[in-house]
């Protein structure tokens, strides 16, 4: 469950994000409600989380997928650039999430 938690913080996280432009800042109702919500709804299930999960390793994947994930979102849905030195940062930061769950003794499995 602890990492369900966690991917539903990450998810609401992404729409929250997503929805901050929309809200073009916050002079939209509608988006407006739904950033407020959203990260709402994300920080119950992060603090969900962090009872079973350290809280620098849950971080760590919360941020890390949520920047891929928003970032994705900005290239598909509201089709902007991401130039090669974006995306090498991206892979470094998912690379470390990935060392961090497969080798650190701080994640808890």
């Amino acid at each position: 469950m602890k990492y369900l938690f966690l991917a539903l913080a990450i998810v609401f996280e992404v729409v929250g994000s997503s929805f901050l432009k929309v809200s073009d800042g916050f002079s939209k109702i509608i988006p407006s409600a739904i950033v407020v919500v959203s990260y709402g709804i994300c920080f119950y299930f992060f603090s969900l989380s962090l009872k079973t999960i350290n809280l620098g390793f849950a971080y760590a994947i919360w941020g890390g997928l949520g920047i891929v994930l928003t970032a994705l979102i900005s290239v598909f849905i509201f089709k902007e650039k991401l130039d090669f030195a974006a995306i090498v940062g991206m892979t470094l930061i998912v690379s470390g999430v990935l060392v961090m769950n497969f080798f650190s003794k701080t994640a808890t499995h």
